[in-house]
């Protein structure tokens, strides 16, 4: 119990600064609700107990791949930014989603969120070294319940972050929310000529 709860606090404290991932997360949870706010978050949770896995039980080949590559793979999460800023900066206020369904709409921005955290290699370099801090070897049952409580606190931490949102969506305006798309844009923006330069 102690690692899971040390898995918690680890996966919260990976999810809880704010980068591209919380602005998608938050436009999302205000433009659409709060089911596609999770979906968000809950695709970087994925993503980020996918690299815990792979730094807990020692898949040494995916981490060097990973690593070797890693200018590429970021290169490739900054076009991906760009194009994100792209398609923020022209949403329509109204909900996007109307002429499609439900399901696939969430299916959607989870799958986005998913390869867009799955595109930063550096998630990996910290989790070997927060394993290796903790002196957790591939062998043990404690490295499974690790990447389970990482997961678990990312995806308590999106949960939190998209009810504490959904609260504030009635009070927002069609022209409030205008700017909160063009500032969301302007940040995406921001990260991906970040990441290029």
């Amino acid at each position: 119990m102690t690692t899971l709860l040390t898995g918690i606090i680890i996966g919260i404290s990976i999810a809880a600064p704010v980068g591209p991932i919380g602005i998608l997360c938050i436009r999302k949870t205000l433009a659409h609700g709060r089911a596609y706010g999770l979906a968000a978050g809950l695709g970087a949770a994925v993503a980020d107990a996918l690299y815990g896995c792979i730094a807990a039980f020692g898949f040494t080949i995916v981490t060097r791949f990973l690593v070797s590559y890693s200018n590429w793979i970021h290169l490739i999460g900054a076009l991906f930014l760009l194009y994100l800023a792209y398609s923020t900066f022209r949403a329509p206020v109204r909900d996007q989603m109307e002429n499609e369904p439900y399901k696939l709409g969430v299916m959607k921005i989870f799958g986005t969120t998913l390869l867009l955290t799955l595109t930063n290699p550096l998630t990996i370099i910290s989790f070997i070294g927060i394993f290796a801090g903790m002196n957790i070897t591939s062998s043990s049952e404690s490295s499974f319940m690790l990447v389970l409580g990482v997961f678990a606190g990312s995806a308590f931490w999106w949960l939190a972050l998209c009810s504490v949102v959904s609260l504030f969506k009635r009070t927002i305006s069609v022209k409030s929310m205008k700017w909160i798309n063009a500032l969301s844009g302007l940040i995406l923006l921001s990260f991906g000529m970040y990441i290029i330069v």
